[in-house]
């Protein structure tokens, strides 16, 4: 299903989803580092308190609306004619990555609400992983989006 009114705005559409991306891709990719950081200061200190108030003001300020703005646009960009061939495999790939991106943003999410509590207990070593995660999807993502194989 498509909807013809939004043809002409295709190049809009794009434009503000990859600005939303590129915003989101920005937080994705600090907010693991911030818990890195995190994990090395003492539950309570000056420290952790300025850690968690930037870890909430980047998830909340930033993320958080930068993953909205990037799933309208791009459920937009679905429902514009000719922006999606329906018949390939490409854009299903994509998809599954952003899901996924998207699953990885409410895991930051909650490990936030741990360092909040000071109830984390994962080592620095989790953070230093998983901050790669977002890269992985981003690469998947990005080549599916303008390579479009398959």
């Amino acid at each position: 299903m498509t909807i013809g009114l939004l043809g002409p705005f295709l190049l809009w559409t794009k434009s503000f989803h990859v600005i939303a991306v590129v915003a989101w891709m920005a937080g994705l990719f600090y907010l693991p580092r911030l818990y890195v950081y995190h994990c090395d200061v003492a539950r309570g200190s000056e420290a952790s308190e300025r850690f968690k108030v930037m870890e909430r003001r980047l998830l909340k300020q930033i993320m958080n609306p930068a993953m909205m703005v990037t799933w309208l646009f791009g459920i937009l960009l679905v429902l514009t004619p000719g922006a999606v061939d329906w018949g390939a495999t490409w854009w299903h790939v994509k998809l599954t990555g952003v899901i996924l991106m998207s699953g990885f943003h409410g895991a930051s999410s909650k490990w936030q609400r741990d360092f909040l509590e000071d109830r984390n207990t994962r080592p620095q070593r989790f953070y230093r992983i998983a901050n790669e995660v977002p890269t992985v999807l981003m690469i998947i993502i990005v080549i599916m989006a303008i390579a479009q194989p398959g």
